[in-house]
């Protein structure tokens, strides 16, 4: 599953990028003058701040992927048998026969009424029972987040691109990331590329000499999966700022 590979394996980039950055920050010999001293000084408060942004946006996501992974162990104890491993609706039970048993894309709120009062109470099969005196409330809002993420790419393509990429191409994508000004040319603002899906993959796959641009984008496809790969593509389609390219 995409959820246990991802954490903390880009936070040893991180802390090395960081110090890079702070080391072209300080002055050396004459210098160090009282004009630089505030200039540097402006950067490095910048810079905590930022990296307080960081801090703030991977926690979150790690704490979401925690609580998929959690509600993936719920699901695995009590819904596979009728809806299947992944979802699909190929369970076991003979209960489903001729039913949709299949996990389709839903809001939050849907997936915890249906969780909670059962299937007809959103007019949905009689055969899917309330919950709500089987599992506790924790148990509940991971198996909501489970299920809303793994039925959604965009929210499994967000948790692969705040995880890998926000260093460089920052939290919106924006090309404004911490390590940003230590690459020319930097990196690419993602809200308004010109590049469709095809190339995207691509070049997160392949790395960005393969594809005739900057070295420094890495061979993402040494890292992730092809299913994270096309996930983080359909992510990055939802924070354009510009017309999708054909």
């Amino acid at each position: 599953m995409f959820m246990m590979k991802m954490g903390l394996r880009g936070s040893a980039v991180f802390s090395a990028m960081l110090f890079g950055v702070l080391m072209m920050a300080v002055p050396t010999g004459e210098s160090f003058a009282t004009e630089n001293s505030e200039t540097i000084a402006k950067v490095k408060k910048e810079m905590r701040e930022s990296r307080k942004e960081i801090r703030k946006a991977m926690k979150q996501t790690r704490g979401k992927v925690k609580q998929a992974v959690r509600g993936g162990l719920v699901y695995k104890s009590y819904c596979v048998v009728c809806h299947g491993e992944t979802g699909d609706g190929d369970g076991n039970t003979k209960a489903g026969d001729g039913l949709l048993m299949k996990i389709n894309k839903q809001t939050p709120a849907f997936f915890e009424e249906i969780i909670l009062e059962g299937g007809v109470a959103v007019q949905r099969s009689k055969f899917m029972p309330s919950w709500k005196d089987v599992l506790s409330t924790e148990q509940i809002g991971d198996l909501v987040t489970y299920l809303s993420m793994v039925t959604d790419p965009v929210s499994r393509g967000e948790v692969v691109f705040k995880t890998n990429c926000i260093l460089c191409h920052g939290l919106n994508g924006d090309g404004m990331g911490r390590a940003a000004v230590l690459f020319d040319p930097p990196p690419t603002d993602l809200t308004r590329s010109d590049k469709n899906d095809i190339y995207k993959k691509m070049i997160i796959t392949m790395g960005g000499e393969a594809m005739g641009r900057s070295s420094v984008m890495p061979i993402w496809g040494m890292e992730l999966s092809d299913d994270e790969i096309d996930d983080a593509v359909a992510y990055l389609r939802t924070i354009l700022v510009v017309p999708y390219p054909e």
